[in-house]
């Protein structure tokens, strides 16, 4: 029986990743540029703004009549209030008492910092990145300080755990640094830190202001509040996902974060039928019974065989894993070979 290609693993990747590709080729829309073409009514209260965007947000994908391709974006007519314009509304009413993660600070953000040391966003570097995945690059890969995490192996913490450091920029200046790179060959903007989730409201103004029909690409921790995902819904068109731990007592112990898999489950869920994604899970020495088979095993279960996934070996003994035994070394091959196997023999079709 002749083969017509379709089984082809990078077939099924681009599969997996549909609306990721039909912008890279011309035959779809941004979401938000999408978003920014939908006219909504603006509301003066918090609830009210609320329940226009839930209303909007649920029927998304019906609203196709408002996108013109034969039109470039930056020519299509905008509404007075858009969809676009409704999310970043809410978002600045959010940042007088932030709850953009699920440590739920509750701070005035405009005042203070909260755990994530976050307060004005800053930039720690932006460049065409070639180390991320194969269909991601080049990558306009967006380093933001700050986090919401504790991890004492993190590889940027220069970057993470020093909120501080960086450089200013306006919104404007940032939207036009990516629509630069986009001419320069760059095939997405990625959003990355540290974490961006502290940034939301920063991005979503900065992503209002794009001219070039580009993926946005958002590569988290997934610590994110609902309200949060429901505000990237919508808005972000790949979900680059770092999937750490598999139980809540190594994820307390080695980031300092309570109720893990709970929240980061539940928005692997709300991100996996908003947009495309990759998932990505660094292998820990001595975590792969503990971790990786019960974080292969949700996957399977929750989001099929077919998700796009990437078991990555190049854990390095950083920052402060040297105080905690069980991580304190190197990856042994023998666990890099164990977790590829067991996601074989699970069914994924889509490892890279």
């Amino acid at each position: 029986m002749k083969d017509n290609g379709e089984n082809h693993p990078e077939n099924l990747i681009k599969l997996a990743l549909s609306h990721y590709f039909n912008i890279l080729e011309g035959e779809g829309l941004s979401y938000f540029y999408k978003s920014s073409l939908i006219p909504v009514k603006d509301k003066k209260f918090l609830y009210d703004l609320w329940e226009e965007h839930e209303q909007v947000r649920k029927d998304f994908s019906l609203n196709d009549e408002f996108t013109n391709l034969k039109i470039p974006p930056w020519k299509q007519v905008k509404p007075s209030f858009s969809y676009m314009d409704l999310k970043i509304s809410i978002a600045k009413k959010l940042f007088d008492e932030c709850i953009f993660c699920e440590r739920r600070c509750g701070i005035n953000r405009n005042d203070e910092s909260g755990f994530c040391g976050v307060k004005k966003s800053k930039i720690a570097s932006e460049f065409l990145h070639m180390g991320e995945e194969a269909p991601l690059i080049p990558s306009h890969t967006i380093f933001l300080t700050g986090c919401t995490f504790k991890c004492v192996y993190c590889q940027n913490m220069d970057i993470s755990q020093h909120p501080d450091q960086g450089f200013l920029y306006t919104e404007d200046k940032l939207a036009k640094f990516i629509d630069d790179r986009k001419l320069e060959g760059s095939r997405n903007v990625n959003f990355v830190g540290g974490d961006p989730n502290p940034h939301i409201l920063y991005i979503l103004k900065t992503i209002s202001l794009i001219r070039e029909n580009i993926p946005v690409i958002w590569n988290s921790n997934f610590y994110a509040s609902q309200e949060a995902m429901y505000l990237l819904d919508g808005v972000v068109d790949l979900y680059l996902s770092d999937f750490k731990y598999g139980n809540d007592e190594c994820a307390m112990r080695l980031s300092g974060i309570s109720n893990y898999w709970n929240v980061v489950t539940r928005n692997h869920k709300i991100a996996f039928e908003s947009g495309d994604m990759i998932i990505r899970h660094l292998l820990l020495p001595g975590h792969v019974e503990c971790c990786t088979f019960p974080i292969l095993d949700w996957i399977y279960e929750n989001l099929g065989k077919g998700v796009v996934l990437n078991i990555m070996d190049q854990y390095r003994p950083l920052y402060r894993a040297f105080n905690h035994n069980d991580i304190s070394g190197f990856l042994q091959r023998q666990e890099y070979v164990e977790a590829v196997d067991y996601a074989r023999k699970l069914g994924f079709v889509n490892l890279i």
